[in-house]
């Protein structure tokens, strides 16, 4: 049973409450037991400040692990900004050598420390931290530092050389955000499973098709679409090179803030065919002509005014994985976004055009996922075939 709020953690609870369109209401009484007044200060005016849902969701994720570590690891708040001794710490807390743990008990996070942070749900897994939750919490607690207006020692030498010893110590591989792509074949499998008129098999299969065709779409994004953000656009020639040949409808979708650009960027996704036409038969069956283009259908077959969450949209990928025999555990939605990728290169459309759709910033993460496909069919393989 909780024990009820009161005093100043009831005050920075209510604050919270202004954020609860963006932090999960769930989490609210922990963040305001954990956070101070003016962590919840700082949160506030970032969300003014027209900071992106999911960056605010993780400073606060972030900024609560933070003060609960340095509460048990000092006795004491965080610190702003924080002494290089401290941010080294965090360091050797977080990252350190199981096999010399063995042998050096006082090696990596102190058992008291380590006991603390699990008696209040914030550390689940044994041993050492992944390197990218440890540089992410950096960054986090670098940003929140300089947004206070003050200056950090995260780029001091001694801090860089740590990190870097600390992740070499730990090598490990990257762990992808889904453990499989949602390739052509893997979705054409889930499109199988929604092949009734039931209005969840229709909306689930112009969810699925939206999220790939548009360049793989993050679950947030897919979550937020509204009918407003959907623009008609003149028919296009199956094959442009032919005046004869059918015409196929094309909708763009105005994406917004993403992760990648912000709300001024004008970023938009063109879809063509059947994802639009599998789209356009979700909207007039659910009866959808403003707001959330993704909503929520209750146990009597009623289609909500609310839209889906962003877990939501994982569920419902993982359930059309079991209902298609396939490994629920294996895929994600991001699945989606590493399987369009992995298809256009496949597919031999130009990296360039394939990132212009998936609105993907970085050239060395895009080209990842065709670096295997020009492997695997150019003349370096193949010497000895």
């Amino acid at each position: 049973m909780s024990t009820p709020l009161s005093g100043p953690v009831l005050a920075r609870a209510e604050q919270l409450d202004a954020l609860d369109a963006i932090l999960p209401f769930d989490r609210r009484d922990q963040l305001a037991m954990l956070l101070t007044d003016e962590d919840v200060a700082t949160l506030k005016h970032l969300a003014g400040e027209g900071m992106g849902e999911n960056t605010l969701r993780a400073f606060a994720s972030d900024l609560g692990y933070l003060e609960a570590w340095c509460q048990a690891a000092t006795e004491g708040p965080l610190p702003w900004p924080a002494p290089q001794g401290l941010i080294l710490k965090f360091i050797a807390h977080h990252l350190w050598d199981p096999a010399r743990r063995e042998t050096d008990p006082a090696h990596g996070m102190p058992a008291d420390v380590d006991a603390r942070l699990r008696s209040v749900g914030l550390l689940r897994a044994s041993g050492p931290h992944a390197p990218a939750t440890v540089k992410r919490r950096l960054t986090s607690w670098s940003v929140l530092t300089k947004w206070r207006g003050l200056e950090g020692d995260f780029a001091a030498t001694s801090v860089r050389s740590a990190l870097r010893l600390a992740v070499r110590a730990h090598a490990r591989p990257r762990a992808h955000k889904s453990q499989s792509a949602v390739t052509g074949d893997v979705l054409s499998q889930l499109l199988a499973t929604c092949s009734t008129d039931r209005l969840a098999d229709i909306r689930d299969r112009a969810l699925l098709l939206t999220a790939f065709a548009s360049g793989g779409r993050r679950r947030s994004e897919l979550a937020r679409l509204c009918v407003e953000d959907l623009i008609d656009e003149e028919p296009v020639r199956e094959n442009p090179a032919d005046p004869n040949s059918r015409q196929l409808p094309c909708l763009i979708l105005r994406l917004g803030r993403t992760k990648t650009t912000a709300a001024d960027d004008n970023a938009r996704a063109v879809m063509v065919g059947r994802p639009v036409a599998a789209l356009k038969s979700w909207l007039a069956a659910g009866r959808i002509e403003t707001g959330p283009v993704f909503r929520r259908i209750d146990q009597w077959g009623n289609v909500d005014r609310r839209a889906l969450t962003p877990q939501a949209v994982n569920l419902i990928l993982k359930s059309r994985c079991e209902k298609a025999g396939l490994d629920p555990a294996k895929f994600s939605a991001h699945g989606l976004r590493a399987g369009y990728l992995t298809e256009a290169a496949n597919m031999g459309v130009p990296l360039q055009q394939a990132m212009q759709q998936s609105q993907h910033r970085s050239l060395a993460q895009a080209a990842s996922y065709y670096n295997d496909g020009d492997r695997k069919n150019g003349k370096a393989a193949r010497i000895l075939t």
